[in-house]
């Protein structure tokens, strides 16, 4: 029986949820009253589609808790209950909760709590400092982010720095000691989103090592965080390909990809938080880039590399192929990031083939160009 080998969408596929395994899952718990901007904040921090409350799975017997889960993002949110009319019962379904995960695996626990104010309540009760202080007691670390905070030539509103300040007076226990400023979304009236940053930073400083790397991931603020990440895993593999010696020329034919590569272009993808799906159908565009035109194609690219030598017997040799897996990489990357940010998308909200084809062709094109000791 002749065994068939897996295909280039299959091996992406394996090497994909190899990583997304390694990576894990950043869980977030998310508090604070009706209308504040919950929603919001989520989808221009993680760029999630939060789920309606309700429709995610019940984590406990009242059904109070709601667990909402993506790759590298969980959200944990409430139904039903209200901060200062309900506390008790939420830190008793809370504590009930954080006990049963902490016998989980670390991508099954909460790992940090936001707890939002909306700025222009102008007021922060005492049952709210309890319930942080009760998430605290819980092992929880808590940030607490002032929501829709208006701003006038980088000044914030006077009402929201009082606010802001009456907070940090009570020395409550958490990050930074006092809450982060944001405006998650502008608006027509000329507020524009800021404080983003400063909330991804905090929330790393709050959150445990092992799950930096899925925070990472799961984020959608700061792009250059993932590109310094996906910079290091393409230097990883340009040297893991450059020390095979001679290798199979990369992406003449689907059959030929070599694993180091895939691998790469898997890391990469979940570096920059794309969904399986959809970083799936991309890769294998890209890896067919050069398989539409022939194999001529790859030779004619190849001839672009600095000291790439002769071509022998289909093969390349260590130095081109180190540094046609970095170009590879680095094209891949750029691919990425446009996804992570919902572009190179059709009107039907597919991913659109023939978009990434030009620009993974272009990018690949352009870092074969670079010198050698181009970044």
């Amino acid at each position: 029986m002749t065994l068939v080998p897996p295909s280039a969408e299959e091996q992406f596929r394996a090497k994909y949820q190899e990583q997304a395994e390694k990576i894990g899952r950043f869980n977030l718990a998310i508090f604070g009253k009706t209308g504040v901007g919950k929603s919001t904040l989520i989808n221009a921090f993680f760029g999630e589609d939060v789920a309606p409350t309700g429709i995610g799975q019940p984590v406990t017997t009242d059904f109070h808790l709601y667990l909402h889960q993506s790759a590298f993002f969980g959200l944990l949110d409430t139904q039903g209950l209200e901060i200062g009319k309900d506390t008790k019962k939420l830190i008793h379904e809370m504590s009930d909760y954080i006990t049963k995960t902490r016998k989980k695996p670390e991508s099954e626990q909460i790992h940090v709590a936001w707890y939002c104010v909306r700025a222009s309540d102008r007021r922060f009760e005492e049952t709210e400092a309890d319930f942080i202080r009760s998430l605290h007691d819980l092992g929880l670390p808590v940030v607490v982010v002032l929501t829709q905070v208006a701003t006038r030539n980088g000044e914030m509103h006077p009402d929201a720095v009082a606010l802001a300040d009456h907070i940090a007076s009570l020395g409550l226990p958490i990050e930074g000691g006092r809450p982060i400023p944001v405006m998650a979304s502008g608006d027509s009236w000329g507020q524009e989103q800021h404080g983003l940053q400063e909330l991804l930073d905090a929330t790393f400083r709050a959150a445990p090592d092992g799950v930096a790397s899925a925070l990472a991931a799961a984020q959608k603020v700061d792009l250059e965080r993932k590109r310094k990440e996906a910079a290091t895993a393409i230097g990883l593999a340009s040297a893991a390909a450059a020390g095979i010696g001679a290798v199979p020329i990369p992406v003449a034919d689907a059959g030929l990809i070599v694993p180091v590569q895939l691998g790469l272009m898997g890391k990469i993808a979940a570096i920059y938080g794309v969904k399986l799906e959809t970083a799936s159908v991309a890769a294998t565009v890209a890896t067919a880039v050069a398989t539409a035109a022939g194999r001529g194609t790859v030779i004619g690219l190849l001839k672009l590399v600095p000291g790439a030598g002769s071509l022998v017997g289909g093969a390349i040799s260590a130095a081109t192929a180190g540094a046609f897996t970095a170009a590879m990489g680095y094209a891949w990357a750029t691919v990425c990031a446009q996804l992570s940010q919902g572009k190179l998308k059709g009107m039907d909200g597919l991913v659109d083939a023939k978009a990434v084809q030009e620009l993974f062709l272009s990018e690949l094109t352009k870092w074969l160009k670079k010198k050698p000791s181009a970044e």
